[in-house]
């Protein structure tokens, strides 16, 4: 019955949807204030449907209905509770069903925090949220249904594949797809802002904070995606810039872009046109990731679908929203005037620089993943683009970024002196030389891939702080202390999430660097040496986990005789699937990770053991997390809760048809 409940539930939200696009659209056309307020409660209802919808589904996931084909092929009776209730959308039906249901919370969200919104505005944003709900919807019902009935149901279901069968399922995919589906709020409001032909200051403030969220939230989602990778698939990487994780990438870089982008529409008026096509293709590529997720056309250890009739619909509908947003575009792009006018060395400028290096990067690595699929279809010819194409063509944008953004940070707007600006950065700059030198006489290779990433990350970590300094004015040092506490949360974001981009940066390029890798076959209590640990495979016992076999080892590490962990690493065998899966385990730290895996037995009696030494790992994701926290912390800031009553150019807010 709550099957038949939830079913009922995604039609209905389907057609609230359609109701949702088609009034509120033509009332703003006619200016109809009934029927644009219509908007507000369809939203509303969307979003109550769809809840019921999918909590349907999580309750025959947690009640093992195995009547439902698809808890029957995603779930087992022996599962544990967490992967139950995270297998609801640990695969291709329940998490476009998941979606669904975090597009309708964003434009139920429009609906009721956007009261200072001019009513025309709104109802339009809506409408296009609608719209798009409606085609997702549609897609669901269509070809993904997630409540087909089985005839005749089996004793027990065929279990969750093993690589999701982790905590990581239960919060990965939602912060993925909270960043996914928030930028279509970006696009709303650009779409909304085209049909009514006019970008203004107002506007941009009302887009930044739904772009800030969903930037916050895609940073978080890839950070817990890339963790995952790390601990969970025994590979020893953090990154394979694999296809489906470029999908995720690529719209994080322009949701980046458009953020600054905004930045200066709201200030100065400028790059109004930019700003927008900035929204269309930031939702256009998160459009692209769910098309390459699910049609099989790329071949990615993350894809949930293989089926190319659901990839033609999903194609379909990136068409549609993306070709038409393009196209109304190109119609309206002359309407959209910039009235800022700045010199070469301005924070405009600078801002404008960071846009192009982080929309070009993006297009080098949507060229890089794309790239295989070209060659076969005209060329007739299979190609692997892997990790060295991508890091020889998308570092050195990394590196001009990085190097410009504490100078550009610290620009005023219009015009300034350059050499007034550096001048405060001279203490960042030495303290990052010296950071460099220092790297670079204790390294033992000569590679300047860690010292060089240690010098941008301290510059970008040094310059945050500097920038933060200088805005407490002159004067004694207890007064400017006194002034930093009192800044707006927005400043303080800014400054977190540019040094987390700077921790990260040491990160990647410290593990990268001076990574230490030892594999080889091994007996019990044979000890052997490892960048000056001594390790020793202590011994090897079956156990029984709830609904896997394990081959568990236990493996000691000692530097100068003294025990620094005892390591338990796994190769679990899933009977239901009859799949191994490979479980490291990790001796964390602040200066570097021990990171061991156990392999297969050997013929002579021992095992194949891969250990690694991988230094300032947990500093990537750190940085990953001080970025969302500066997006947080902007969010927050009183400026951002404080609705926009007017418009600067015409009263109440209402363009003239």
């Amino acid at each position: 019955m709550i099957t038949e409940l939830g079913h009922l539930a995604l039609i209905l939200a389907l057609g609230v949807a359609i109701v949702q696009t088609v009034v509120p659209l033509i009332g703003a056309h006619k200016g109809w204030a009934g029927w644009m307020a219509v908007a507000v409660p369809a939203a509303s209802l969307q979003f109550l449907f769809l809840a019921g919808s999918f909590g349907a589904l999580v309750h025959a996931f947690v009640t093992s209905d195995f009547s439902l084909r698809l808890v029957t092929m995603n779930s087992h009776s022996a599962k544990p509770m967490l992967y139950k209730i995270s297998g609801t959308w640990g695969n291709h039906e329940g998490s476009m069903l998941l979606w669904v249901l975090i597009l309708a919370l964003f434009g139920a969200s429009a609906a009721w925090f956007g009261a200072g919104l001019p009513p025309r505005l709104k109802a339009r944003v809506l409408a296009v949220q609608g719209a798009i709900g409606v085609a997702f919807l549609a897609f669901i019902i269509f070809t993904s249904n997630p409540f087909l009935r089985l005839v005749t149901p089996p004793f027990d279901g065929q279990d969750l594949n093993p690589l999701l069968q982790d905590p990581g399922l239960a919060f990965h995919p939602p912060f993925l797809y909270l960043g996914y589906v928030g930028l279509s709020m970006a696009f709303s409001f650009a779409v909304a802002a085209l049909i009514e032909g006019r970008v203004d200051a107002a506007w941009a403030r009302w887009v930044r904070p739904w772009t800030l969220a969903a930037w916050m939230f895609l940073t978080v989602g890839i950070a817990l995606g890339s963790w995952w990778a790390y601990y969970e698939l025994g590979w020893g990487g953090f990154w394979f810039w694999d296809p489906v994780e470029n999908a995720s990438f690529m719209p994080w870089l322009f949701a980046a872009a458009l953020l600054h982008s905004a930045i200066v529409v709201e200030k100065r008026e400028s790059l109004k046109s930019w700003t927008i096509l900035l929204a269309i293709m930031a939702f256009g590529f998160s459009l692209i990731g769910t098309f390459l997720v699910r049609s099989g056309v790329i071949t990615s250890v993350h894809a949930f679908a293989n089926d190319p009739e659901r990839g033609i619909f999903i194609l379909m509908i990136l068409g549609v929203f993306t070709g038409g947003a393009l196209i109304l575009f190109a119609a309206r792009a002359g309407a959209m005037e910039a009235k800022g006018v700045f010199g070469m060395v301005s924070r405009e400028s600078a801002l404008v620089l960071n846009n192009i290096l982080l929309a070009v990067s993006s297009i080098v690595v949507f060229i890089g993943t794309i790239w295989p699929l070209v060659a076969e279809m005209f060329f007739d010819r299979k190609l692997s683009v892997g990790a060295p194409f991508f890091e020889a063509a998308f570092t050195p944008f990394m590196i001009v970024l990085a190097i410009v953004m504490p100078i550009g940070a610290m620009l005023p707007w219009k015009r300034a002196k350059l050499g007034r600006v550096v001048k405060p950065l001279v203490p960042a700059f030495v303290l990052a030389v010296a950071v460099f030198l220092l790297c670079w006489v204790m390294q033992t290779g000569r590679s300047l891939l860690g010292p060089v990433g240690f010098l941008l990350g301290v510059w970008l970590v040094a310059g945050a702080a500097v920038d933060l300094w200088g805005r407490t004015g002159r004067g004694a040092i207890a007064g400017r202390i006194s002034r930093l506490t009192r800044l707006p949360r927005a400043d303080w974001g800014r400054v977190v999430a540019h040094a987390g981009l700077g921790v990260t940066f040491m990160g990647v390029s410290g593990l990268m660097a001076w990574q230490v890798e030892d594999i080889r076959a091994v007996n019990s209590a044979e000890p052997w040496q490892v960048a000056g640990y001594e390790v020793v495979l202590a011994e090897v016992h079956e156990e029984r986990g709830p609904n896997y076999f394990t081959t568990m080892a236990t493996i000691d590490v000692r530097r100068d005789g003294e025990l620094v962990a005892s390591l338990k690493p796994e190769k679990r065998v899933y009977p239901v699937q009859a799949m191994p899966t490979t479980e490291a385990a990790i001796k964390t730290g602040f200066w570097r990770d021990i990171y061991v895996v156990i392999g297969d037995a050997q013929a002579n009696g021992g095992f194949a053991v891969r250990v690694f030494i991988k230094p300032f790992a947990n500093w990537i994701w750190a940085g990953s997390l001080l970025m969302a926290l500066g997006g947080l912390l902007s969010l927050t800031d009183r400026r951002y809760r404080v609705a926009v009553t007017a418009r600067k150019s015409v009263p109440g807010g209402v363009p003239a048809e």
